[in-house]
């Protein structure tokens, strides 16, 4: 089956606002920033992570980035959204519930239609 326009849209957007979501929760931890704004590196790292979305030529197969066979980060940026995903992916349930869930039903739903296939 493939996306719509507006799906596809809406998929962009729903993986903006959870790299978004990860970022500022990382961010607001970790250096301490007060809530609604971001250090210049995680800004750095925020605006990168929207552009390659913006441009990604896969989104309408893939599930996540980390799911998806062409890394287009650099190493650098990859490196450093990885450790943002490390420490926030399991803090963002209490913070982002319906994000989290949503998040943890694709992912589990990607890797079962993978075992099928594969």
């Amino acid at each position: 089956m493939q996306d719509t326009p507006k799906n596809l849209d809406q998929k962009r957007e729903d993986e903006k606002m959870l790299v978004s979501e990860m970022i500022a929760l990382y961010c607001r931890r970790q250096h301490k920033t007060p809530k609604g704004s971001l250090c210049p590196e995680c800004r750095q790292l925020h605006d990168y992570a929207l552009t390659r979305i913006d441009k990604c030529p896969f989104m309408e197969t893939k599930t996540f980035c980390s799911a998806c066979k062409v890394h287009c980060y650099k190493p650098e940026m990859r490196e450093k959204i990885r450790a943002v995903m490390r420490w926030a992916g399991p803090r963002m349930l209490p913070v982002h519930p319906v994000l989290s869930i949503r998040h943890v039903a694709v992912t589990l739903r990607s890797k079962r239609e993978a075992k099928k296939a594969g």
